[in-house]
């Protein structure tokens, strides 16, 4: 199966263009080296894909027929990710938590203090 159509059926990407625009930027790599979008995958490898702020690893472990939900997943790959870059993700969504919408304003008192006491941690 071509690597992007299993990383759309394994729903680590919404769709499948989304999946081949990772391969062509150079964003998924199969055992350590670059894959374009219609390389094979086989049982067994390591699918590396590097995704905003971290870099998540899984292993094949099957081939779905079509797109599964996401229940079924774990049937078809192993999440190999290192805690270390799931630190990662976590600290980049902490870091959305105090995002303010544009045109919202001044912060108030006791926003400003909360945004304060986060910054110090």
């Amino acid at each position: 199966m071509r690597v992007d159509k299993f990383l759309w059926t394994v729903r680590v990407f919404k769709t499948r263009s989304v999946a081949t625009e990772a391969c062509r930027t150079g964003r998924v790599s199969i055992n350590g080296n670059e894959a374009k979008a219609a390389r094979d995958v086989a049982v067994g490898d390591s699918i590396s894909i590097r995704l905003n702020v971290f870099t998540r690893t899984v292993a094949v472990l099957g081939f779905p027929k079509a797109r599964v939900g996401a229940k079924l997943v774990e049937l078809y790959m192993v999440d190999n990710t290192p805690d270390e870059e799931v630190k990662k993700l976590e600290m980049s969504r902490e870091r959305l938590v105090f995002q303010r919408p544009r045109g919202a304003g001044r912060p108030t008192k006791k926003e400003r203090r909360e945004l304060d006491e986060w910054m110090e941690e």
